[in-house]
């Protein structure tokens, strides 16, 4: 690259873009690069919780013995499944996200919450409130694409279970809701932990996505980072080192949580 492409390697510049020092305030502060990894995380965190809950319902209904119910959840399941993502983020996001954060006025509330005092736990938990409405709509999009993968591992481990198990609980006079809720879902939890924690992973890749209806991650902020800098390998490529760091991390730690074979 410095031979044939002419290329001025400048990474003694990306620690800056890191962490960087204030002179004024006398103190570090996250700059862009940190800063995106930060939102990263908290949108996989807030999306993966919703989409846990979404894949919940949708599996549990896909297997329901109602069959309107099993039909409009696996047509669910099947269009999101069978849909580029990034096709999916930009329905979702300018057919649903938007209506939403407009009919809830979250705009107006966030910018009140901004322009409060010690909103430092909003601030801890949301990030810069003035944002605060992009970041609901990448969670929104993120987790309603991700609980249709949820959904199908939710699905395939309740149908896993036993029907022995499912008969007997009604022989001692279980309705389907206890019979889900004491007999099936607890094993079926144990079984789908190892395809659910490689889901989460992979929905941290997939956040890189909603970069494009303008959450301000850390695709987006490497993105903007290379637009005023030009250091385009040096940026992706400390980008690529915190997404594997991460991914990578997250995997060795869910495999330690696996029980023994």
């Amino acid at each position: 690259m410095s031979g044939n492409l002419n290329y001025n390697w400048r990474w003694d510049k990306i620690p800056n873009y890191i962490f960087k020092y204030h002179t004024g305030r006398e103190e570090w502060f996250a700059n862009v690069l940190l800063q995106g990894l930060i939102i990263t995380v908290r949108v996989s965190i807030y999306a993966s919780v919703l989409a846990l809950i979404l894949g919940v319902i949708l599996g549990i209904a896909r297997c329901s013995h109602n069959l309107v119910v099993r039909m409009l959840a696996r047509t669910y399941l099947e269009i999101l499944r069978n849909i580029p993502p990034l096709v999916v983020i930009f329905i979702f996001y300018f057919f649903l996200a938007e209506q939403l954060i407009q009919a809830m006025s979250v705009e107006d509330w966030s910018y009140k919450v901004a322009k409060m005092e010690n909103n430092y736990l909003w601030e801890f938990f949301c990030g810069d409130m003035r944002r605060f409405p992009s970041l609901v709509s990448g969670v929104i999009v993120l987790a309603l694409f991700e609980s249709a993968f949820v959904g199908e591992i939710v699905r395939a481990g309740i149908q896993s279970i036993d029907r022995g198990q499912r008969e007997a609980a009604k022989s001692i006079g279980m309705t389907n809701f206890k019979e889900m809720r004491y007999i099936v879902l607890p094993q079926a939890m144990k079984k789908i932990m190892p395809p659910m924690a490689n889901q989460f992973i992979t929905l941290i890749k997939d956040s890189s996505i909603i970069s494009l209806i303008s959450v301000q991650e850390l695709t987006y902020k490497t993105a903007e980072l290379v637009s005023s800098t030009h250091m385009i390998f040096e940026a992706w490529l400390t980008t690529a080192m915190f997404y594997f760091v991460i991914c990578f991390g997250l995997s060795l730690f869910f495999s330690k949580l696996e029980p023994d074979k």
